[in-house]
C-alpha cells in the first residue's frame, strides 16, 4: 500500500501568483510597514512582484525618499511605475457624502499609477504617491458590514440612489487598477453582493476587465468617468483611452454591474462646447439600450490646486495651459480641507447650464 498522505486542520495558503505585465506597474521597490507586509494581504501582494526590493519603513506617511521630495517631480510617472507601499489603516470611519453616495467608506488604498494632470490625490502625501494598500481588508470589510447594519432601510430616495446606502470606495485611489494589484476590491465587491440595503460605488478611468469575473449582482456602481478625447489626450495620462471606457459600459453592465458615468472633468477651454456635444452624441450613437435605461451621469467642473500646479510645471507644463486659468477662477475650500480653485462662480453656473442643456 502506499503510504498515506500527512493530515492537516487547514489546507495551506497557496502560493500567489506573480502580476502579469502591465505598462502601468513595473513594481521595482515596495515600501512596507512590518505589520502589513507579515498579513496575508501583503504577502498576496509581495508574491505578485516577487523581484521588487522590500524595504521596512514605520509608517506608510513616514516615507523620506518619497514624500516632501521635490525631486521626484522629475521622477512623477516613475516613481507610479516602479513603487507601491503596503501599509495598515489605522483610522475606520465613515464620513457623510450626499453627492453621488451617501458615505464614503474607510479607504483600502490610496495614491495611483496613472497620472492625471488635475487629480487631487497626488496632493495629499507631497510629489509622489504611488499605490498604498492597505492589508487589513478584514477589519475593513467588517466595519462596513457594521455600519450598514447601522442604517437600516433607507427611508426616502434621494440623488445618490433611490433604495440603496451607496458606499463610495475610491476617493483616494482609482479601485480598477488597485485591483491589478491585491484582492482588496474583489473582496469590498463580494461584501456588498451580501447587503441588501447597500451598494458600494468607484469611479474609474482604467477598464479593468478581471472585474467582469467578480458577480457584483447589482450591488456595485462603476462610474466610468468621459472626457472629450482631445482633452483625455492632455490630461489624462497613462489612462485607458476614452473610446476603450465607452466601449466597456456595455459589458459592464451585462456582467450585473450598475454603471453610471462621470462627466469629468469639464475643463471650460475654447471649443468645449462643440467637443462635449460630439461626445455627448457619442454616448448615444454607442451605448446599448439597457445602459442607458440604468445609467445617471455627474457632471464636475474642474477643481484645481496651487501646489499641484507648481508640480506639473515640472513635469508636464502643457497641461497647465488648459488647467491654471487665474482669470476664470476663484480660491475654494475642499470637504477634506485642502484649498483649492475652482471656476468663478458666475462662470461655473453658466458652464453647468449649458452643459445640462447639451445633455438635454
Amino acid at each position: 500500500m502506499a503510504p498515506a498522505e500527512p493530515l492537516t486542520l487547514f489546507d495551506p495558503e497557496p502560493p500567489p501568483t506573480p502580476a502579469p505585465p502591465n505598462r502601468l506597474l513595473q513594481v521595482r521597490r515596495i515600501y512596507a510597514e512590518p505589520a502589513a507586509a507579515d498579513s496575508p494581504r501583503g504577502r498576496q501582494v509581495l508574491g505578485r512582484y516577487p523581484d521588487a526590493e522590500l524595504v521596512e519603513v514605520p509608517s506608510h506617511w513616514q516615507i523620506p525618499d518619497l514624500h516632501g521630495n521635490e525631486g521626484n517631480v522629475e521622477r512623477w510617472v516613475r516613481v507610479k511605475t516602479e513603487t507601491l507601499v503596503l501599509g495598515v489603516k489605522k483610522s475606520l470611519s465613515a464620513r457623510p457624502n450626499g453627492r453621488s453616495a451617501n458615505w464614503i467608506a474607510p479607504s483600502t488604498a490610496n495614491g495611483c499609477a496613472m497620472a492625471c494632470a488635475y487629480c487631487y490625490v497626488p496632493r495629499r502625501k507631497g510629489f509622489a504617491n504611488p499605490i498604498t494598500v492597505f492589508t487589513n481588508i478584514e477589519q475593513i470589510t467588517g466595519y462596513l458590514r457594521r455600519h450598514v447594519v447601522r442604517q437600516g432601510p433607507k427611508p426616502e430616495p434621494d440623488q445618490a440612489d433611490p433604495e440603496s446606502w451607496v458606499y463610495d470606495l475610491g476617493e483616494n485611489s482609482d479601485c480598477s487598477v488597485d485591483a491589478l494589484v491585491s484582492d482588496n476590491v474583489a473582496d469590498l465587491v463580494a461584501t456588498f453582493r451580501e447587503l441588501p440595503t447597500a451598494k458600494a460605488s468607484f469611479a474609474t478611468k482604467y477598464v479593468n476587465r478581471q472585474l467582469l469575473d467578480l458577480d457584483p449582482a447589482g450591488r456595485t456602481r462603476i462610474r466610468f468617468s468621459v472626457v472629450p478625447e482631445d482633452d483625455a489626450q492632455l490630461l489624462d495620462i497613462r489612462t485607458s483611452r476614452v473610446a476603450e471606457r465607452i466601449a466597456a459600459v456595455d459589458d459592464f453592465v451585462a456582467a450585473g454591474y450598475e454603471v453610471h458615468l462621470n462627466l469629468s472633468p469639464v475643463v471650460l477651454r475654447e471649443g468645449w462646447e462643440e467637443a462635449w456635444a460630439a461626445l455627448l452624441q457619442r454616448l448615444d450613437d454607442e451605448l446599448s439600450p439597457a445602459a442607458k435605461a440604468q445609467a445617471a451621469a455627474e457632471v464636475i467642473l474642474l477643481t484645481h490646486n496651487r501646489d499641484l500646479h507648481e508640480v506639473n510645471l515640472g513635469w508636464h507644463p502643457r497641461a497647465e495651459e488648459l488647467l491654471w486659468r487665474p482669470e476664470l477662477q476663484q480660491p475654494k475650500r475642499s470637504q477634506n480641507g485642502q484649498d483649492n480653485v475652482r471656476y468663478r462662480n458666475d462662470v461655473k453656473r453658466e458652464g453647468v447650464q449649458r452643459l445640462h442643456r447639451l445633455v438635454a
